[in-house]
């Protein structure tokens, strides 16, 4: 008797289930509209950002990479000016594909490539204006990059931003490539300003965790001068 009651009683977590479907098929009803609308225009959006994606996006970075190739070549052969401003027969030059394409990916490596053009041919306040608008986030090339634009202060005579930027590439790296030779450069731009003992500081700091490194290999006798130099 019991299990045929059950059978022919529906249980409360029957009922709710039934109420809870009615509801929404009742607001389906009511609301189709506007569903309607809401999913039209998900897909919509979808085919936007696919058509931005596709029609536009991937085609541009094609050309941009195109536009770039002539002057990595110059940039490779040290012909700093042509890759720069382009050779009147096709290659348009650095600044004229940074204008263009600067948000792709090879507009941006030509931000970087222009800089580094400029710092070689002495002019480091154009070298500081493509160094810094150049983006990327690794512990290579990005550090690298940062410590060219404490050349170009120490170049204009403002060492103590060259220092920051110094030390900045050489956290940011935190390789036995890149941070000791960062490092040696910001102890020798200390010494230049007669900070010894922040000197010392930077080039132990090579000594004791980038041991291994080329730096390393002749540092004691900086970290010696820098003493006595200091008074110690």
């Amino acid at each position: 008797m019991a299990t045929q009651k059950a059978k022919g009683k529906e249980t409360g977590k029957d009922i709710e289930v039934d109420v809870l479907v009615s509801k929404t098929e009742l607001f389906i009803q009511k609301n189709s509209k506007k569903i309607t609308y809401v999913i039209v225009g998900i897909a919509v959006l979808a085919a936007v950002i696919f058509g931005i994606k596709y029609g536009y996006l991937v085609p541009r970075e094609k050309k941009a990479a195109v536009a770039l190739f002539p002057g990595e070549q110059y940039f490779a052969k040290d012909s700093f000016n042509l890759a720069l401003n382009g050779n009147g027969v096709g290659y348009e030059g650095l600044i004229s594909i940074v204008n263009k394409y600067g948000s792709t990916k090879s507009g941006n490596l030509a931000k970087a490539y222009a800089g580094v053009c400029y710092y070689k041919m002495g002019d480091n306040a154009n070298a500081l204006k493509y160094l810094k608008s150049f983006k990327v986030k690794d512990n290579m090339v990005s550090p690298a990059i940062v410590g060219l634009i404490g050349d170009c202060y120490v170049n204009m005579g403002k060492v103590k931003d060259g220092i920051g930027y110094f030390e900045k590439a050489a956290s940011e790296a935190d390789n036995e490539v890149v941070s000791p030779v960062y490092l040696k450069k910001a102890g020798i731009a200390y010494e230049n300003l007669k900070e010894y003992s922040k000197a010392v500081k930077v080039y132990t700091e090579i000594k004791e965790k980038y041991f291994n490194s080329m730096e390393a290999q002749d540092i004691d006798k900086y970290i010696t001068r820098a003493q006595a130099l200091g008074g110690k």
